[in-house]
């Protein structure tokens, strides 16, 4: 693998992370996104979504 391509290979993967964030961002009313890092690189991502109700 040659260094362009390794260069290429993690931006790609770095806009499909950001585009996965985005994701879970755009439709989360209540809840949390949790961004799980080990030597400096993503290795896991966690949505939490609450559903709230109103009460009349």
């Amino acid at each position: 693998m040659t260094i362009e391509k390794s260069t290429t290979d993690q931006h790609n993967l770095k806009v499909k992370i950001l585009d996965q964030i985005a994701s879970l961002l755009k439709d989360i009313r209540f809840g949390s996104v949790e961004i799980v890092i080990h030597d400096g690189k993503v290795v896991q991502i966690e949505r939490k979504e609450k559903l709230r109700f109103e009460s009349k």
